[in-house]
């Protein structure tokens, strides 16, 4: 089964260029473009696909306002994955806070963007510790009370922080000698308490509160 893609972008030449990458792929198939945010949601109930590839800067309406309408008013949004030229910029950083599943730099290979879609569109996120940190640092908003309400458990904060060093599931459970269903049970109960979408928002939520800090 194909993964649907919507491609939104105001410049027309990088449309083209992802829109050629992705219908390369058997697996991958671009269902529609935007030129602007606003024309996102129309889009997605028309198309309904799994992944939107969403310029963070545009003008009208942006990456930012249009991923936080998308989460919004659908009952089952697509991913979102910011597509962007700097990796250290305000626009990702808040584009991430409003629930995109992570991010790609224009400048990325064809396999990167190729396995960038894919992994979002297993629900997974596209975190990159490094610049997490780096974002979380120079743009952060200070939430000390945040994760001490979520009240997790010390298993939950231990895989949490394993997350936040950009481990996935088998190679949390590889660290702690359990099993990958046990990983995926902490990491639900983790994005539940914390009342998160997705472990890219689950890694913010851990930098702002102090749980884990830019300086590692």
């Amino acid at each position: 089964m194909s993964v649907d893609v919507l491609i939104v972008d105001d410049d027309e030449l990088v449309r083209i260029g992802l829109r050629t990458i992705l219908d390369a792929q058997p697996d991958l198939r671009v269902v529609a473009e935007a030129a602007d945010g606003a024309e996102v949601p129309p889009l997605v109930a028309r198309h309904r696909p799994q992944v939107v590839l969403m310029d963070v800067r545009m003008p009208g309406i942006d990456g930012i306002q249009a991923t936080r309408r998308l989460l919004a008013t659908s009952a089952d949004p697509p991913r979102v994955l910011v597509i962007t030229t700097f990796a250290n910029d305000e626009y990702v950083y808040d584009a991430l806070r409003a629930g995109a599943s992570g991010f790609l730099l224009k400048r990325a290979r064809p396999a990167e963007v190729v396995a960038a879609v894919r992994v979002v569109a297993r629900g997974e996120s596209l975190l990159f510790p490094a610049a997490i940190r780096r974002l979380v640092g120079a743009y952060g908003r200070r939430n000390a009370d945040g994760l001490r309400a979520a009240r997790l458990t010390e298993r939950e904060a231990e895989v949490l922080r394993l997350m936040a060093a950009g481990l996935s599931n088998p190679e949390i459970a590889a660290r702690l000698v359990v099993g990958v269903e046990t990983v995926k049970t902490h990491v639900g109960n983790v994005l539940t308490k914390l009342g998160v979408r997705d472990r890219t928002q689950a890694v913010i939520a851990a930098y702002e509160s102090g749980f884990v800090t830019p300086a590692g």
